[in-house]
């Protein structure tokens, strides 16, 4: 299914600054970027690089406002998995560069939750996917989604607290709740179809047998829908705009359209669309 995503962001500033942006689509085998143009005003011409497997682009300022707009047609072709038997691999089977997806991070603190995660989920002899499946439903019955209800430095120890947050929290929190089980887990983030009020979405991939397979907690969007910009530890790693110097943020938009009449579904098996 091909996909239309349009992201704009806009600042105001009062001296020179220099910006880190991540919301350009990934290229891989099962996320093809069609076209897409990224469009600057009162920057640099931005450069871009690869870090983490994500696309950023830099810059800097050159006036009192800086206004980028990025869009991209997407074709999408997400693999389903018929296979639920997904086993959680020990640690002398996974992968080297699976491991750092196992330590605990600034946002998921994994060793905090350790006994409460192992208390509530262990001993259920459910497969990988049962007990990822598990975490998510969890999460989605005793965490409110609530806008407004978490800042930028609430963590998944505060979630699982205060049982509420938005689609960020409840990354963190299943990302944290799996590592706590053995369960390599990543944050993503991604454009996401149906978002209302649009924005950018954040879910969570674990790594299962031997791939990594999306999981989202919240069940805003459908998974096959979701269009990565970026993978990392946690949100620290995969932000849409970080800067340096004096700059205030004066708001965004983000769309998402299908690029013809079908609509994306939810399913309940598992979705990969990483490499």
């Amino acid at each position: 299914m091909r996909y239309r995503v349009k992201a704009e962001l806009n600042y105001g500033l009062k001296g020179p600054c220099s910006f880190l942006f991540n919301v350009a689509a990934l290229q891989n085998r099962f996320q093809h970027v069609t076209d897409e143009s990224l469009h600057l005003e009162g920057g640099e011409t931005p450069t871009e690089f690869m870090f983490n497997g994500a696309r950023f682009h830099r810059t800097k300022s050159k006036g009192p406002k800086l206004r980028l707009e990025y869009q991209a047609t997407v074709a999408l072709e997400p693999e389903i998995e018929k296979n639920l038997d997904l086993p959680v691999r020990t640690l002398a089977e996974l992968p080297e560069e699976v491991l750092v997806y196992l330590f605990p991070s600034r946002y998921c603190q994994s060793d905090s939750l350790l006994r409460f995660a192992q208390s509530e989920f262990m001993g259920k002899h459910l497969t990988g996917f049962q007990l990822v499946t598990h975490v998510c439903n969890w999460i989605y019955e005793k965490v409110a989604y609530q806008r407004g209800a978490t800042t930028s430095i609430t963590s998944a120890f505060d979630t699982v607290t205060e049982r509420q947050g938005v689609c960020r929290d409840f990354a963190h929190l299943g990302i944290a709740l799996c590592r706590a089980l053995g369960i390599p887990a990543r944050f993503v983030s991604a454009y996401a179809y149906g978002l209302n009020p649009p924005d950018f979405h954040a879910a969570f991939e674990a790594y299962l047998g031997d791939r990594w397979y999306m999981f989202d907690a919240t069940r805003l969007s459908p998974q096959s829908s979701f269009v990565r910009v970026g993978m990392g530890r946690d949100a620290a790693d995969t932000s849409f705009c970080t800067f340096f110097g004096p700059a205030a943020f004066e708001g965004m938009k983000v769309t998402m359209e299908t690029d013809g009449d079908a609509k994306p579904q939810f399913v309940t098996q598992p979705i990969t669309a990483s490499d």
